[in-house]
């Protein structure tokens, strides 16, 4: 089980030049199903949301990790 809080920041469109480094990382890393026809990413309304963690707790098998 995890919790956590953050702040988020629209990094902009999935496909913007300065975005290609992470979208081909992102597309490699989720490749199984980043391409299933739920995603367009010739739409400007698809962007990269970058979500900062500030803090956070895991629970697993009985011990508690807080950061």
């Amino acid at each position: 089980w995890f919790t956590a809080h953050g702040k988020s920041i629209n990094l902009g469109y999935f496909g913007k030049e300065e975005n290609r480094w992470i979208a081909e990382k992102l597309k490699k890393v989720f490749s199984e199903w980043i391409d299933n026809g739920h995603n367009n990413f010739n739409d400007e309304n698809t962007i990269i949301l970058c979500v900062e963690l500030t803090d956070g707790l895991l629970l697993s098998h009985g011990t508690r990790y807080e950061f």
